[in-house]
């Protein structure tokens, strides 16, 4: 895999009210990267990931991907420059069936908008039907296909996590920001969860970031490792060597 940096947070802080929420944080993410961001909770973890997709403003410091300065963009504009994500709390349409939950996104970016496709009022017809395509081919992809009419919440955990990253794909992103993709699933889960990140990366061509709190399955998931703790950034490397790291130790495995 050729290397190049994709992404590159240079010196982000972010801080709310005393609170150093990220602490002066600097790294870069190579292409087609499994990246994990590991730490205690309250490190600054979502909140690092809120700022690389323009969901928090940043305090100080600059984010940028393929070169270009995504800092001070809006969500939906960091969305369409090709960085999706999945949230830690679950944000399906619990209401709705799986197939209208991949559509949704697809509707946002298209002409015709998101009412419509909700409603079913005719947008052009074959736009409909590209849209249905793609909706169904992500299904099959996260293995929900047999599920498509199912609404989204009477779905098990680990299939709405699949959900969610089969919407979050809908947008053909290149980069992937993952918050805690395993929390509340069982083992079994956790391991097809991790042969499933590894298959979307290959298959689009993915880079793909992660917030996780089960070290196991991120030590033996990630290329590299990148550890927080108070907001700052206490190491960076690959697995093996974040677990050696005293700093890391001491803040965090220690614990485990």
């Amino acid at each position: 895999m050729s290397m190049s940096h994709i992404l590159q947070a240079d010196r982000l802080s972010r801080n709310f009210g005393g609170l150093q929420a990220v602490d002066n944080v600097s790294f870069t993410v190579e292409e087609g990267e499994i990246f994990g961001l590991i730490g205690p909770n309250g490190a600054g973890k979502t909140t690092l990931f809120n700022l690389i997709t323009g969901l928090t403003p940043v305090s100080s410091g600059t984010f940028s991907y393929r070169g270009k300065l995504l800092t001070g963009l809006a969500p939906h504009c960091v969305a369409g420059q090709g960085i999706g994500r999945t949230f830690q709390n679950i944000r399906l349409f619990k209401g709705l069936s799986a197939l209208e939950n991949v559509k949704i996104p697809q509707h946002s970016r298209t002409g015709s908008g998101l009412m419509s496709g909700v409603l079913g009022l005719p947008a052009s017809r074959h736009e409909e039907r590209v849209v249905e395509e793609k909706a169904w081919e992500l299904l099959k992809l996260v293995g929900l296909s047999g599920r498509a009419v199912e609404l989204a919440g009477n779905f098990s955990y680990g299939d709405q996590r699949r959900l969610e990253i089969g919407r979050a794909l809908a947008l053909d992103p290149k980069v992937l920001l993952l918050d805690e993709p395993a929390a509340g699933m069982n083992a079994a889960e956790k391991h097809t969860l991790t042969a499933f990140i590894r298959e979307i990366r290959e298959q689009f061509h993915l880079t793909v970031l992660l917030i996780e709190h089960h070290v196991p399955l991120v030590m033996g998931l990630c290329d590299r490792i990148a550890v927080l703790n108070f907001g700052k950034l206490i190491a960076i490397g690959a697995p093996a060597e974040v677990q050696q790291s005293q700093a890391v130790i001491d803040a965090y495995l220690g614990a485990e």
